[in-house]
């Protein structure tokens, strides 16, 4: 029995519109921008990052029709650095507003060098709201949102960037400490104030050797080290860190700062102050013994309520386990070993009140919303926080001035935190959040330190007008230009 082939009463509308019609496998790409960055993690030079990431950018989209007409390199950009904190990046999802950009795609060198962690779940979207479409080599083509294998691809790239980062982090820091453990070597920065730094002989390395590199070591200057034995034996004898500091200004004696102001160009340079003598009586390395790593990178959240704004690095303390010690001296000592442990119990008894029982450690109850933003407009320092009775105040005593800096310079001068968050946070707010973490939530955004570091707030206070000055010293990530205002000045600030 034959079976009739009945019609489809559906094939005319099919065909008007394309319906069963093969869809292309890849889409052609015509005007491009490029964006690249150089990686801080490595020794490669900008302009060779630049090179090899645009090279393969454009073998990479040329093939089917692609031009680049844009480009858009970050130098310097830790990957860890989110997209709209960095320059370049910043620029390109800003200029994705402007229609008459001339480029309607993106294409990457290499994706694990743009995107960290979870960073392209975040850009992506951004590119497709305004139709400009993503080409990156690891997916072979285009990226395409509704493709599950491609969004799995690019997390698991995410990934691996951040593992690579931490990885090559966990080998730099451990190959250093071998090197100071068993070798001792000088691992570069400031030379200690009593030391300078000179040519030890060529790299023990052959490859760096052979490209002329010299190793580094620390030699005693003799007319500081004198001052650091002074120091140290001052402190012997039951003499306080404010005691030693003063002394030593009155002796005419230059501060470390003013000694030398080249590698101490954050510094006033004013006289010795009781930090710096405390600073010299904890620093192992006098012993003759070389040390690394006393303080640690910590990455922390820029804002804890929005975790899309990225980390930023701070310094701490390491532990003490974690701290790297030769095994034999490796330069001259200026203390000995028992003088600088005996050094070490006296403040550890001192900090105890005299008790030799073990304190706990402290807990922070208080959180400083200006802290290290304000400055005395009398001295230039900044303004320590403390906290009187219920409320948060910023300080300046006179007492911790080198001896006869400014005579001038009242007793104490104290600000009140809310007065100054009254007048600074709508200002910043109205005028400066566009282009910020957190943009529109003022409750969250304004006021963190953090924050108020990336934009680049700096205030000063002068007692004797009761005027605070906020001025803005760098505009948001991705911002051409500042907003209108950058500077304001407020009268009769209790």
């Amino acid at each position: 029995m034959a079976s009739s082939v009945q019609p489809d009463p559906w094939a005319a509308l099919d065909a008007l519109w394309g319906r069963g019609a093969a869809k292309p496998v890849e889409a052609t790409v015509a005007a491009t921008a490029f964006y690249g960055r150089c990686s801080t993690e490595d020794n490669q030079d900008p302009q060779t990052s630049r090179g090899w990431q645009l090279d393969n950018a454009r073998r990479f989209i040329e093939p089917r029709g692609g031009r680049i007409v844009a480009e858009y390199f970050d130098i310097g950009e830790s990957r860890s650095v989110p997209w709209h904190r960095r320059p370049a990046a910043a620029q390109l999802l800003l200029d994705l507003k402007d229609r008459g950009r001339g480029w309607g795609a993106v294409v990457v060198g290499e994706g694990t060098r743009c995107w960290f962690g979870n960073q392209f779940s975040l850009t992506a979207p951004r590119l497709a709201a305004y139709g400009v479409d993503l080409w990156v080599p690891e997916l072979g083509g285009r990226f395409d949102a509704r493709n599950p294998s491609h969004a799995m691809l690019m997390s698991l790239l995410g990934g691996m960037s951040e593992s690579e980062r931490r990885h090559v982090q966990l080998r730099v820091r451990a190959a250093m400490d071998a090197q100071v453990r068993n070798e001792g070597r000088h691992q570069g920065g400031r030379a200690p104030y009593g030391y300078v730094v000179v040519d030890g002989g060529p790299h023990p390395h052959p490859r760096k050797a052979a490209e002329g590199r010299r190793l580094r070591v620390l030699q005693l200057d003799p007319d500081a080290a004198a001052v650091v034995a002074r120091i140290f034996a001052e402190y012997l004898e039951s003499r306080t860190d404010r005691e030693i500091a003063t002394a030593l200004s009155s002796d005419g004696i230059p501060c470390p700062s003013a000694r030398c102001p080249a590698q101490n160009r954050h510094r006033r340079g004013d006289g010795w102050q009781a930090s710096t003598v405390r600073a010299i009586l904890e620093n192992p390395r006098y012993t003759g013994y070389a040390v690394f790593g006393r303080w640690t990178k910590h990455d922390v959240l820029l804002d804890p309520d929005d975790v899309a704004a990225g980390h930023v690095v701070r310094f701490r303390r390491a532990d003490p386990c974690d701290v790297a010690r030769s095994e034999q001296p490796a330069h001259p000592g200026i203390v000995s070993v028992a003088d600088f442990t005996q050094v070490q119990l006296l403040r550890r008894a001192k900090a105890r009140g005299g008790s030799m029982i073990e304190r706990t450690a402290r807990r922070t109850v208080h959180q400083y919303r200006l802290q290290g933003l304000i400055r005395c407009a009398l001295c230039g320092r900044k303004m320590e926080s403390c906290f009187r009775g219920a409320r948060v105040y910023y300080r300046c005593l006179a007492r911790t001035l080198p001896t006869g800096a400014r005579p001038d310079h009242p007793t104490s001068v104290y600000l009140r935190e809310d007065a100054v968050l009254q007048r600074v946070d709508p200002w910043v707010a109205t005028n400066q959040l566009a282009g910020l973490p957190g943009a529109g939530r003022r409750e969250d955004t304004a006021g963190t330190a953090d924050v108020y570091r990336a934009l680049g707030l700096a205030l000063r206070f002068d007692t004797n007008s009761a005027t605070l000055t906020a001025v803005i010293t760098s505009p948001p990530a991705g911002r051409k230009v500042l907003a209108t205002e950058t500077r304001r000045t407020w009268t009769k600030v209790p």
